[in-house]
């Protein structure tokens, strides 16, 4: 944030923080010599890196944060300046998350879903839905054995489950024995 001196004339004459250049405010807010903002800047979370997820659960598990945030924003008309703004982050945070060059904190996903004026739990439901995987679901909810199945799925406990795909699995990987 650059220090504000005693106003010369009418112009607000600033000293930067970064080179401490006593100058008069630019236009573009620019310090003359080192060419860095004179704006107070706003704190940027620290971004965690984000890294490649293992192949052995395949993109159809993986949480895709970046284009969720990305659809969301553009559903909502705003740009990526004016969810920073809402966020108060910097857009170049914003621009990151979108670009899965950061993975934002948990702090920033609320801040994300306030802005964006959705749950925590909405903007994670986006993030987790797989068109693949929905029309896999589609096509298995046509074969009648499986429509008629599923209502009873929600009422097995986890060892049932779990014991009901076991078996399930096993007869689609065994050979038909003939009668």
């Amino acid at each position: 944030m650059a220090t504000t001196l005693a106003p010369v004339d009418s112009r607000e004459v600033l000293r930067c923080d970064h080179c401490h250049l006593v100058q008069f405010r630019t236009n573009n807010n620019l310090c003359r010599k080192c060419h860095l903002s004179l704006e107070a800047e706003i704190e940027e979370p620290e971004p965690i890196v984000a890294e490649p997820a293992a192949t052995s659960m395949g993109h159809g598990n993986q949480i895709q944060i970046a284009t969720a945030i990305r659809s969301l924003r553009l559903r909502s008309g705003l740009s990526q300046r004016q969810l920073a703004l809402r966020m108060q982050v910097p857009r170049t945070y914003v621009s990151k998350i979108e670009n899965d060059k950061a993975t934002p904190t948990l702090s920033s996903l609320q801040r994300l879903a306030t802005a964006l004026e959705i749950s925590v739990t909405e903007l994670l439901e986006v993030s987790t839905q797989n068109p693949a995987r929905e029309a896999e679901i589609r096509e298995l909810m046509a074969d009648e054995f499986i429509s008629e199945l599923v209502p009873f799925i929600n009422k097995l406990d986890a060892m049932q489950r779990s014991s009901f795909l076991t078996q399930v699995r096993e007869l689609t990987t065994r050979p038909r024995r003939s009668a």
